[in-house]
């Protein structure tokens, strides 16, 4: 019962305390401006012009053809990152 209680006080809190530090709202007129602002730049996005390859064996194969080295990007854990 104590336990109950006191995990809602928290929770009640914690809800009071959090819409306290909410942003506030975009003004319409604003907001085109800072889209633009946000967007990424054509060379903070140059990785997306580069063929990536998701098939280790058919990269080897391009790679060898090309007398290229292979550079292998390779993670462990859920793939958005919510670990």
């Amino acid at each position: 019962m104590f336990r109950a209680h006191t995990s809602r006080t928290v929770l009640a809190w914690l809800l009071a305390c959090t819409a306290s530090f909410a942003a506030d709202p975009i003004e319409p007129a604003d907001f085109a401006a800072l889209h633009t602002l946000i967007q990424p730049k054509s060379e903070e996005s140059a990785w997306l012009s580069i063929p990536w390859q998701t098939d280790l064996w058919q990269a080897r194969e391009q790679a060898a053809a090309a007398g290229k080295p292979i550079l292998l990007w390779e993670m462990d854990g859920h793939p958005l990152g919510c670990t």
